[in-house]
């Protein structure tokens, strides 16, 4: 007969203490390998940066998933890599490794069975090796040409044993590595738009001239048109709540919105629908540059409360117009919600 008393049933509390525990315990292991860091850091960085071929990123199990993420890491970021699957790598993907890369393994233990069965192979090719590893007398450690210690590990996991804090290191060091050498090669942001053309980064990189109305499709008038003239005129395809007004040279001489049209109607201002819209434009109104990336464009846009924005070149002529219409769904929805058209000068 079992006299054990069954334990009661955490609680809530409980349950938040321990998840609390397990972040502060990887918190504080990653805290300690930032003041470990030593000279072969700044190897591996170097070694890194002076490769002309890839890196290439192996582990098994769970530092395999580290690996990979690192290697799209390094990829994203100005380095070229892929990862390698040590255990495939025995059956004919060794192949993908040339003499100009550099091999970046995973291993807490430094023992692991299909790294360091690689390792000879490796080397037999003479390329160079970087170790991320908990000690450098392992048997990866001994095979590496730099060791990024990841030091000792007690694991998060209740057991001590499910890989959880190692990986967490192993993760943040691989970043560091990947980051410090992108960093260090200066890469800029039109690099990364080149790289992650798709998904939200993708949309705030892209510039203005990739989502904005081109000049033929955009309203246009003359000062001296009448707004009558210009609201009887048919509209473009996608339709717009803005006229910008040009003047001969292709130069912005201002902006008439369909709020300001409202505006007239409110005010029963009838004459001034027969009056030049010049009149009751809103002369020098705000602009953004071509070129632009769209998240600042966006910025302007709310920080000056408007619905439309134009577009203009270096020498100030216009060549589209950026509507709030377009940007739905392509920037966080929080930053659109806030973005209304401000009361423009009208003549009374």
């Amino acid at each position: 007969m079992d006299d054990r008393t069954p334990a009661a049933a955490p609680t809530d509390a409980d349950l938040l203490a321990h998840g609390r525990e397990i972040l502060r315990a990887e918190g504080t292991a990653i805290l300690q390998a930032a003041e470990r860091l030593d000279a072969a850091f700044g190897r591996a960085v170097r070694l890194i940066e002076g490769c002309t071929g890839s890196v290439v990123v192996t582990g098994i199990g769970k530092a395999g998933l580290v690996a990979r993420k690192i290697s799209a890491t390094l990829a994203s970021t100005g380095t070229p890599s892929h990862f390698l699957h040590p255990a495939e790598a025995m059956h004919g993907d060794l192949g993908a490794l040339r003499r100009d890369d550099i091999v970046l393994a995973l291993s807490q233990s430094g023992e692991t069975e299909e790294i360091t069965r690689l390792l000879p192979h490796v080397a037999a090719r003479g390329i160079r090796i970087i170790a991320l590893t908990g000690s450098a007398q392992s048997t990866l450690g001994r095979a590496a040409d730099v060791v990024v210690p990841t030091g000792p590990v007690r694991e998060a996991c209740p057991l001590g044993l499910a890989p959880s804090t190692s990986t967490s290191l192993l993760l943040s060091l691989g970043d560091s590595l990947a980051l410090v050498t992108s960093a260090l090669r200066q890469f800029t942001h039109e690099e990364f738009a080149v790289r992650h053309p798709g998904g939200s980064l993708g949309r705030q990189l892209m510039l203005v001239e990739d989502v904005m109305r081109p000049l033929a499709q955009c309203r246009t008038a003359r000062a001296d048109d009448t707004v009558r003239a210009v609201f009887a005129r048919p509209l473009p395809a996608r339709r717009t709540g803005a006229v910008m007004i040009l003047d001969g040279a292709g130069m912005l001489a201002g902006i008439f919105t369909d709020s300001d049209l409202a505006r007239l109607f409110e005010r029963r201002n009838d004459a001034a629908l027969d009056a030049p819209i010049g009149d009751v434009m809103t002369s020098q109104p705000t602009t953004v540059l071509s070129g632009t990336r769209l998240r600042d464009a966006v910025a302007l846009l709310e920080a000056r409360r408007l619905s439309e924005l134009p577009v203009v070149d270096a020498a100030g002529h216009v060549t589209g117009l950026l509507d709030i219409v377009d940007l739905v769904g392509m920037v966080p929805p929080e930053t659109l919600e806030i973005v209304v058209e401000a009361p423009t000068a009208v003549a009374a």
